[in-house]
């Protein structure tokens, strides 16, 4: 089975059960963040072993599929160029609008260097908005200087 083939496996008894991922990073991981387990069940980050079997568990999938969820993952799935799925757009049009005026703020706080997407932590909340409810995302990554050499 492929990776993909095990994610859509995945996904489609998560429907099927009318479970919430929220609800199914809990029971696979307690309070590790539901952003990383749905990553990591979409394909994006591994499991441990005893989190793929919580997952084996709650999927009914086989030793070999819960194996498959502790390899490391071939990461950036998004096929090359602009997104078609209207929300991933949307992601996307936001760093080609503020890309570089983000990069522009944070090289001037910080200096010459990047933000880790390896050391780093993301959430995700719904803001009650009386103009309709906002999507906050939290991005919290540590920042990595250029070094000379």
């Amino acid at each position: 089975m492929s990776r993909q083939e095990l994610t859509e496996k995945i996904t489609a008894i998560k429907r099927a059960r009318g479970l919430r991922w929220r609800t199914v990073a809990e029971l696979i991981a307690g309070g590790t963040s539901p952003i990383f387990v749905t990553a990591a069940l979409f394909g994006q980050m591994r499991l441990t072993a005893d989190e793929s079997q919580r997952a084996a568990d709650i999927f009914g999938l086989s030793p070999e599929e819960a194996l498959l969820l502790t390899e490391v993952p071939y990461r950036g799935s998004l096929p090359p160029g602009p997104p078609t799925d209207p929300l991933i757009y949307r992601l996307h049009e936001l760093v080609n609008v503020y890309g570089t005026t983000l990069k522009a703020l944070i090289e001037e706080e910080f200096g010459d260097g990047i933000m880790s997407a390896i050391d780093f932590e993301m959430s995700l909340d719904r803001v009650a908005d009386p103009k309709g409810d906002r999507v906050q995302l939290t991005l919290n990554g540590k920042f990595l200087p250029y070094r000379r050499y």
